[in-house]
């Protein structure tokens, strides 16, 4: 059986990335392959990884403030590539309001700082059917 293949990617200027090394390596334990990005990736370089790996996540970590900018513009590039096979996650401080409109836009779902990596292991295992 073929492993669920996450990129986690973090976006913008942002450039703190313990959780989402933390939630890397998580992952990884639970069985997933796992590529991290490093910082300050653009959505396209976000996107054109995520093709070139061929993976079924991509969890974005953000925590600049950007999010209901970059979120949409990852999501407005898989769609423009006829990708439609790529779940998107995120996580990073999001304002419960904007998190709600997020998922509303089709973002999978968004992680908030204390989430215990267990839940999003679990997330992923029961979204993501190989």
């Amino acid at each position: 059986m073929k492993k669920i293949r996450v990129l986690i990617a973090k976006l913008g200027l942002n450039g703190h990335d313990r959780g989402a090394k933390v939630v890397a390596r998580a992952l990884r334990d639970a069985g997933m392959e796992v590529i991290y990005t490093g910082l300050h990736q653009t959505p396209e370089q976000v996107m054109e990884t995520a093709i070139q790996e061929d993976v079924d996540v991509i969890g974005i970590s953000l925590l600049s403030g950007a999010h209901m900018t970059l979120f949409p513009m990852v999501q407005k590039l898989l769609k423009e590539h006829r990708i439609d096979n790529i779940m998107i996650i995120g996580g990073g401080i999001i304002p419960e309001e904007d998190s709600f409109k997020l998922k509303q836009a089709g973002i999978a779902e968004i992680f908030g700082p204390g989430t215990n990596t267990k839940d999003i292991v679990n997330f992923i295992l029961s979204k993501v059917k190989k």
